[in-house]
């Protein structure tokens, strides 16, 4: 296997374990943790199960960005020369860094919660009417953000395959010609 087909691989594997894993958590974990009988038991196994897939989570991102770096030196030329590209690294980049940020802040509110387990919950992002303002507002903010991580995570997959795309020539003659030469 070619250290470019590698680092592409990895580059692409890591975004869609980072986009599966936070869907997954979001409609399946959560909605799991939400059918506890015990109000306190909701947050807990929701935090615990989360707790189990940030070590996976941080060495995905870890391992997604170190493989960019391979594909940027690989394709520096067309980074630099190709109409768009450059654009669309820049994006896509901006994108991960961001997406990255907001699911390290979700891991931030998520501490809380566990720390604030014993009060118990309407369900894993939804509080008790008794919830303390803390935990109530913690809540809110992962409610929103359990779908807003998988919305950046998506657009990360859906860059690199227009990065992909743009390797192609351009029109089916174009390519014809390129295949004659």
């Amino acid at each position: 296997m070619s250290g470019n087909l590698l680092a592409r691989s990895v580059h692409d594997l890591t975004a869609a374990a980072w986009f599966g894993g936070s869907l997954m958590g979001a409609i399946g974990l959560n909605g799991a943790a939400a059918a506890a009988k015990d109000p306190r038991e909701r947050t807990r196994l929701s935090s615990a199960g989360w707790m189990k897939w940030a070590p996976v989570q941080t060495a995905a991102f870890g391992a997604h960005l170190a493989s960019g770096v391979p594909l940027l030196m690989g394709n520096k030329g067309r980074v630099i020369k190709q109409e768009g590209v450059m654009r669309y690294t820049v994006i896509k980049t901006a994108v991960t860094l961001a997406g990255a940020a907001t699911t390290l802040y979700a891991g931030m509110l998520g501490k809380k919660v566990q720390r604030l387990a014993e009060e118990g919950a309407e369900g894993a992002t939804e509080p008790s009417p008794s919830a303390s303002p803390e935990l109530a507002a913690a809540q809110t903010q992962l409610k929103a953000l359990q779908w807003v991580i998988p919305a950046f995570a998506g657009t990360v997959v859906v860059l690199g395959a227009k990065h992909g795309e743009m390797q192609r020539p351009t029109t089916f003659l174009e390519g014809l010609l390129k295949h004659r030469r």
